[in-house]
């Protein structure tokens, strides 16, 4: 459930920086000014969004894999399949003991940003968009 708490934490804060940045705007000399640059406050709340919808993907893919190890012999799709490969081959192991699980879902946010994920998937679907 740790995951999924991570997850629920994330969202949350997604839904937070969907605030539009001009929100912020205050009127200024006399009400003569009400403009003020909302670009950098903006840009830097797109990168902490980007950020933070990398982790809740790869919080979805993670526990996703683990789902499908639970209801083995049962075998996903191929596309499916090669996502979970790429997971174990990078060292995020299937279900077991508890255990400290940042370094796994550090491992699956670096497959999800630096494209791994969707490249092990688009060799069996082709090219997703």
């Amino acid at each position: 459930m740790i995951a999924q708490y991570t997850q629920a934490a994330i969202v949350s804060e997604l839904k937070r920086l969907a605030t539009p940045a001009s929100v912020d705007s205050i009127p200024s000399s006399a009400m003569q000014e009400d403009h003020v640059s909302m670009g950098w406050g903006a840009a830097r709340k797109l990168r902490r969004a980007v950020d933070g919808l990398a982790r809740v993907l790869a919080v979805e893919v993670l526990t996703a894999a683990r789902a499908l190890d639970l209801r083995a012999p049962l075998t996903p799709a191929p596309a499916t399949g090669a996502v979970v490969a790429l997971l174990r081959e990078a060292g995020v192991e299937g279900p077991g003991p508890d255990r400290h699980l940042s370094p796994e879902i550090q491992a699956a946010v670096d497959l999800v940003l630096d494209g791994r994920v969707r490249a092990a998937a688009e060799q069996h679907t082709g090219p997703l968009r």
